[in-house]
């Protein structure tokens, strides 16, 4: 099996890379949409709808089939000997983050549903500030991965 998973390697990171650039993709848009439609909309009028539909597609469709290919991906990159230095501090920063970036998708899939049933409470600039999030969690990723601290 190990054999296997070895051979696997370059096709399991690149699909695991593409899957990754789509779920940061929606990440990245899912909280920008929210500043829109908390700011340009009302509840029930014709752009309160259009968001809805804009963000659902983007969640369903996008987003949530992105990060299970990227858990299901890096999941298997995590059990290829060889790939992972448990002894370094660099998988756990890793693996905290993407806990966080994986919770983070969450929180926004429950926003969704409160723009749905017309009571959400946050700003646009309350959103704006946690399109921060996956870029911060973004950057904690990369120089785990790559310098491997």
């Amino acid at each position: 099996m190990t054999d296997f998973l070895i051979t696997l390697y370059p096709w399991t990171k690149a699909f695991h890379i593409m899957s990754v650039i789509s779920w940061m993709a929606g990440l990245f848009y899912l909280p920008r949409l929210f500043v829109y439609h908390a700011e340009q909309s009302t509840p029930g009028d014709s752009r309160d709808e259009v968001f809805q539909v804009m963000e659902t597609k983007l969640l369903r469709v996008i987003m949530n089939p992105a990060m299970i290919a990227s858990w299901g991906a890096g999941l298997v990159l995590v059990f290829t000997p060889g790939i992972v230095d448990w002894g370094a501090v660099w998988p756990y920063v890793k693996g905290a983050s993407i806990v966080a970036m994986t919770w983070f998708h969450h929180w926004l899939g429950l926003r969704m549903k409160d723009f749905a049933a017309s009571q959400n409470t946050l700003t646009g600039r309350q959103y704006r500030m946690m399109n921060e999030v996956p870029t911060v969690l973004m950057v904690l990723i990369v120089l785990a991965v790559v310098v491997r601290f």
